[in-house]
């Protein structure tokens, strides 16, 4: 939907930049045609004396200014780089510290893992130990069944 009221031509009501320069030149031609030819010798003069100095007087003033805007760029870039390097060294401490804490949790972890193998180890060593034992004892005594068994047998064939 379109807005009521006056439509704009696109064009702003302020005057551009290179219009008021053209303004500002065309009224020193204005005051110039009211001159006469010696009175407008001197303007002449003067403005061609100012702008000998005012260009040196602005070359100057442009290269203080270049090397004011050079000096805070170089202090701005010393900024930059002692803020870059203070959170460097940052970054440096406490990734340290991280790797340092991770090693010392691996570190305690690896132990009580070791800690728990070498039990579990020595419980298995002694259960089978033990069951070895009992073993070792049943057949010491499969072996005295077996030799009363065979006593027996040639006994019996002995008797007959």
């Amino acid at each position: 939907m379109v807005p009521s009221g006056r439509k704009h031509s696109g064009k702003s009501a302020k005057p551009s930049v290179g219009d008021q320069a053209i303004r500002a030149y065309e009224f020193e031609q204005e005051d110039k045609k009211d001159l006469s030819g010696s009175e407008e010798d001197a303007i002449e003069e003067k403005t061609s004396t100012l702008e000998k100095h005012g260009k040196k007087r602005t070359s100057a003033v442009v290269e203080d200014m270049g090397g004011e805007v050079q000096n805070m760029l170089e202090r701005f870039g010393a900024d930059i780089n002692k803020s870059l390097l203070a959170k460097r060294k940052r970054l440096e401490m406490y990734t340290k510290a991280s790797l340092k804490t991770s090693n010392q949790k691996l570190e305690n972890v690896w132990k009580i893992q070791q800690e728990q193998r070498q039990k579990l180890n020595q419980e298995y060593s002694q259960q089978f130990l033990t069951l070895f034992q009992q073993w070792d004892m049943d057949m010491q005594k499969a072996e005295e069944q077996e030799e009363k068994l065979a006593v027996s047998i040639m006994l019996s064939f002995v008797a007959l």
